[in-house]
């Protein structure tokens, strides 16, 4: 099943359209806003359609009783201390907003609370993504849909029930989804990417569908595109020596530009199918120089009858065809052949 399209901003998202591409920097920035503004170019410069970055506010979001994913930070003492020290003040927020949009990039950003929702609401942000831990956050979920944005959602820790229960949440809002396969994993190992969900949740939710890459891998981004995927969000870094918990599940800058150009050239293949008759036809001229036709192998005189030995197969193919071999053999020539004449059908007896 085709899925409705909507839009992100000025790109037009779904079936027919080119894959819309997200570069994820979540706490790639490590609380830096200068590193954060450097992503916004990196992403641009890369040929992405947008950028996107995660909004915590720690008091609204967490507790100091919040454990560690993976204890990765030597300065922060608790994930509560983490999260303070990744926010952004409105004001700052918007500067980050403003880079984007001037580099031609959708700027996105996922709220974990309901103060960061509202925070960029504020800043119009053109769509939402839920990140995968806030999938069963109906009341955040029921609030951003409550904005008539699309709701981009990442499936990678729930059930089907928690799925159908999110979508059918922003769709009773008036919102358009979209919904990400993604596996929670970091990095994510190529048995586990469950690239089959995909054309699953098309026809489940008759929706556009994508991939949320965490395979620190451009391939999943390329095999996911060439099956289709009308989403694909990708974890950017600068160089894997970076410091932070998503750099082993994240692309490289460079990587993510080679990642693009595989995708628009995907893009451009997937959207111009190709009528193979059709182009048998065109390409004529070429079947004839390298097709093989039935010749005489030696001068051979009328009223022969042709054998294996007096018959092969050369260049061009103008004259009567290879698979014309077997009809031929055994029939007596009314005229007599040079040596590498082809063989014409009024030749024959």
């Amino acid at each position: 099943m085709a899925g409705p399209t909507f839009s992100i901003g000025d790109r037009s998202v779904g079936t027919g359209h080119p894959c819309f591409v997200v570069g994820e920097v979540a706490q790639a920035h490590d609380g830096s806003l200068g590193a954060a503004h450097a992503y916004i170019d990196a992403i641009a410069a890369a040929g992405a359609d947008a950028v996107k970055f995660q909004t915590h506010i720690a008091a609204a979001e967490s507790t100091a009783a919040e454990p560690w994913r993976v204890k990765f930070s030597r300065q922060d003492a608790t994930r509560f201390d983490y999260w303070k020290r990744m926010e952004f003040t409105p004001e700052q927020w918007a500067g980050l907003r403003q880079h984007a949009m001037d580099k031609k990039l959708v700027f996105l950003s996922s709220p974990f609370s309901i103060e960061a929702m509202r925070l960029l609401t504020a800043l119009d942000v053109p769509a939402w993504k839920v990140g995968a831990g806030e999938i069963t956050n109906l009341p955040l979920i029921r609030a951003m849909a409550q904005t008539r944005r699309p709701v981009l959602l990442s499936s990678g820790m729930c059930t089907w029930e928690e799925l159908d229960d999110a979508v059918g949440c922003a769709r009773k809002e008036g919102s358009d989804v979209g919904v990400y396969q993604c596996t929670t994993a970091y990095p994510c190992p190529p048995e586990s990417l469950g690239l089959n969900v995909m054309p699953e949740l098309r026809a489940r939710y008759g929706c556009p569908v994508g991939l949320s890459d965490h395979s620190g891998t451009i391939f999943a981004g390329l095999a996911a595109a060439s099956l289709g995927a009308n989403l694909l969000e990708v974890h950017v870094v600068f160089a894997r020596e970076c410091f932070g918990p998503d750099t082993p599940a994240s692309v490289t800058v460079p990587e993510l530009s080679q990642l693009m150009t595989g995708i628009r050239f995907i893009d451009k293949a997937l959207s111009n199918p190709v009528d193979k008759e059709a182009n048998a036809a065109k390409l004529q001229a070429l079947r004839n120089t390298f097709g093989k036709s039935l010749v005489a192998t030696r001068a051979l005189p009328a009223g022969l009858v042709l054998g294996d030995a007096e018959i092969t197969l050369k260049k061009p193919g103008t004259g009567l065809p290879a698979k014309k071999l077997e009809a031929v053999l055994g029939r007596k020539l009314r005229r007599a052949l040079a040596a590498d004449e082809q063989v014409k059908e009024e030749d024959l007896e």
